[in-house]
Parts: C-alpha cells; sequence; structure tokens
C-alpha cells in the first residue's frame, strides 16, 4: 500500500525529492532532517572557552589568585619575619628570568581550571631554589615507579615529586589521574555550545527560523525545486529592498519547522548556563556579571563567600605545595603565605579603615601599614601605639573632694581648734 509516494511496511519510496537512501522511521526521524543522531556538540578545552561563563570563570579566578602578593616568611622571636631576596623574589617577583610571578601563577591556575591540573619544576642549585619553571600538563605524564611518584615531562625528562609543585582540581582514586572541571561540566557545557550555535545560526539566517515549503499534491521533483527557487529569490530580494512583503508561487505556502526561540526559553536557558557555570568551580554568579537576582545584601555575601570559600583554599593547596616542595619537611620554620588582603586593594575607604584600626590596636606599627601602601618609611614609625582611652577596670585612683573650709569652723565650735586671734 502506498500513501503519497510511501510503501508502507518496507519503508521503500518511489521517486521523491528526499534522499532515497534514508529510511523514514523513528530512529533516523532527526537524520532525515540532516541532524546526525541529535548529538550535542563535542567539548573540548578549546571549545568550552568558547562558552562566555567558562572562560569567565578561568580568567576571573586565575587572575584572582594570581594577583595575591605571596611572600615567604621566617621565625624571629616569638613571631616571624618577612625573608627579603633569594626565595621571596623568585615567589612574589620572578620564578625565573622568562617569566613573573603573576604570569606564572595564571598560567599555573589556568591549567588547574580547564584541564583539571597545575604543574611546575623546581630548579636547584645544591640546596638553594635556583628557579621555578611552569610545565605543560598536556604534556606531563604521572606514573609510579617503586611507588614513588615521577613526572616525565616531553617524554624526556623525569622529576621526582619532590622537585614538581603540583596542584589537581580533583584527584581520581588511584591518586594520580586528575578529574579537569571542563569534563565534569561537559553536559552543560555542550548544551550552551548547542544553544549559541542555534541562535548564531537563527540569527544569521535573518531571524528567520527553519521553513517548510507545502503545495498542491501531486508535484513533482522539478516542480517543487523551482518553487523553492522562486521563493528564496524572493525573499532575498525582500531582504535587499527592506520590504517586509514577498510573493511566493500560487497555491504554495510556508509554514514554520522547529520552534520559536522566545516560545523555547532560550534567553532564561542561556542565563541558566551561566549558573551552571559557577556550579562547576563553586563561584558565585556575581562575578560572572550576572546580576539578575542581585541586590546589594547578597552580592556582599557573595563577596565573602569567594574569598572564605574559593580563594582561600586554592590559595591554601598552593602555599602546602611550596612549603613541602621549595622549604622540604625539615623548613626550620620557614613557610609562604598569601597576603589575601590584596582583594580588598581596589575599595580605598576599607583598606584605609581596616589600616587605621590596626595601627590604633597596636597589630600595625605606623610604617608596616604604609609599607602596605607601598609608602616610604618614616622617623618613629616603627612603634606600636594604642588608644588610651580603654584601661582595666580600678586601676585609676579614687579622686578625693577638695577640702570646703567646714571642718575647721566644727573644730573651733567645739573648741578643738586653733584660735587664730589667741
Amino acid at each position: 500500500m502506498k500513501i503519497f509516494g510511501y510503501q508502507l511496511g518496507g519503508e521503500k519510496r518511489s521517486g521523491s525529492i528526499e534522499n532515497p537512501t534514508v529510511p523514514v522511521s523513528a530512529e533516523n526521524f532527526m537524520q532525515f532532517f540532516g541532524v546526525q543522531s541529535g548529538n550535542l556538540p563535542s567539548v573540548t578545552i578549546d571549545s568550552a572557552l568558547r562558552v562566555p561563563a567558562i572562560a569567565a570563570a578561568v580568567s576571573f579566578l586565575s587572575g584572582s589568585l594570581a594577583n595575591l602578593p605571596l611572600h615567604a616568611f621566617k621565625p624571629k622571636g616569638d613571631g616571624s619575619e618577612r625573608i627579603k631576596g633569594g626565595i621571596q623574589k623568585l615567589l612574589n617577583e620572578a620564578p625565573n628570568p622568562e617569566w613573573t610571578s603573576f604570569g606564572w601563577r595564571k598560567y599555573f591556575w589556568q591549567q588547574v581550571f580547564t584541564g583539571g591540573r597545575g604543574v611546575s619544576w623546581i630548579e636547584r642549585n645544591g640546596a638553594t631554589t635556583a628557579a621555578i619553571w611552569p610545565m605543560d600538563p598536556s604534556t606531563t605524564v604521572v606514573k609510579r615507579v617503586n611507588g614513588r611518584r615521577i613526572y616525565v615531562f616531553d617524554g624526556k625528562s623525569e622529576y621526582p615529586a619532590s622537585d614538581v609543585i603540583d596542584v589537581p582540581f580533583l584527584l581520581k582514586k588511584d591518586q594520580i589521574s586528575v578529574y579537569s572541571p571542563i569534563m565534569l561540566g561537559s553536559k552543560a557545557i555542550s548544551l550552551a555550545l548547542a544553544m549559541g550555535d542555534y541562535a548564531g545560526g537563527f540569527f544569521a539566517g535573518g531571524g528567520v527560523p527553519p521553513l517548510a515549503l507545502s503545495g498542491p499534491l501531486p508535484a513533482g521533483a522539478d516542480a517543487i525545486k523551482r518553487a523553492q527557487s522562486d521563493i528564496r529569490r524572493s525573499i532575498d530580494s525582500a531582504k535587499s529592498n527592506d520590504e517586509a512583503i514577498f510573493p511566493i508561487p500560487p497555491g504554495y505556502k510556508l509554514e514554520a519547522v522547529g520552534f520559536d526561540p522566545q516560545k523555547g526559553q532560550m534567553t532564561e536557558a542561556r542565563r541558566f548556563q551561566i549558573e551552571e557555570a559557577g556550579r562547576i568551580y563553586s563561584l558565585p554568579p556575581v562575578f560572572l556579571q550576572d546580576y539578575t537576582h542581585g541586590v546589594k545584601a547578597n552580592v556582599e555575601q557573595q563577596d565573602l563567600h569567594l574569598v572564605k570559600h574559593v580563594i582561600s583554599q586554592w590559595a591554601k593547596a598552593l602555599e602546602e605545595e611550596l612549603n613541602l616542595k621549595v622549604f622540604g619537611p625539615r623548613s626550620n620554620g620557614r613557610y609562604a603565605e598569601h597576603n589575601l588582603d590584596a582583594l580588598m586593594r581596589g575599595d580605598f575607604k576599607t583598606r584605609m579603615d581596616a589600616l587605621s584600626r590596626a595601627v590604633n590596636s597596636a597589630l600595625r606599627t605606623p610604617n608596616e601599614a604604609r609599607n602596605l601602601e607601598n609608602l616610604p618609611a618614616m622617623p618613629n614609625g616603627d612603634t606600636l601605639y594604642i588608644q588610651g582611652a580603654t584601661v582595666p577596670l580600678g586601676s585609676q585612683p579614687l579622686l578625693q573632694a577638695p577640702p570646703t573650709g567646714k571642718e575647721n569652723d566644727k573644730g573651733n565650735e567645739n573648741g578643738d581648734g586653733n584660735d587664730s586671734e589667741a
């Protein structure tokens, strides 16, 4: 039995304008319309970075962590003091003759937040750290030899774990392989890519969704092709002449195939992908430029969340690696530490209030506060000061009232006083 040229049962078709090699069946329906199995786009690091929210998250986190001052300290008395020169310059200024500290650390964190691992090799001159060199994680193989972790770089150089700074995004159970945040969020990223591709194709076509041409039946292949050509010329002519109406052949009509992006809630769906990107990196949406639900109160809370639960944990991960690999298990009290106060560098009023409180509470000397602002030291600026209005209870002597002279008058009345006239 045939209906409109289709053979039911065996799905064989006689002369039609469609590709006769593709059967019209449920499992091949998308292929019939030119979509290969309806698969979402494949996700790689390069394709993921084409999603604005992913690129913004990686750039923001890597730049923020690289922007933190990184200092080395050594014990002094009951406290500690900053190391000058040597390892301090390597960590906070230039780890080697080719890289700045900011550039090295930003590259390092970019690898963590894309491929899932950041690695750097420590060049030593005897017991002294001479330089720190970034490594490409994609050409670095991590393996175990006799139970020890070994890093093979570029298929040639082998380094022990003690000479490699290694921060993974998330370790697998073998304690060697890592999970990449890009791969962990691949479904959400591929969906964002698919929506971007659809939106690009939609607007590249003048905002016209796919159309179906229907007309009088039966119609031969040549007749339909001529009608398609006529309509295409009419649409092109209307676009070039800025006309809102174009003619179509008599007896034919155009119908939309697919869905209207507005009805499909594409805008809302693409905004939701920003939240998905934030979840991958535990990053509040406001730092991905999404202020949809932002008000003053919750934006301030998101700022606290960033420092307490995101920046601080990654800063700690790098500090621990540096303390172990650069200073060694027997560090003699030396350690590296980020200065998280640098996150407030752009807020002048808050920074000045904090420095003022620190000086007035004897937590910092005036010269220490000036040094944080890159100002020169001043004479007598190394003394700790504290406000004198607050004192321990009972430390002040009781004030006695001055004599009024009544005591002498009373003594004279009783005959016990001295009479000046006597």
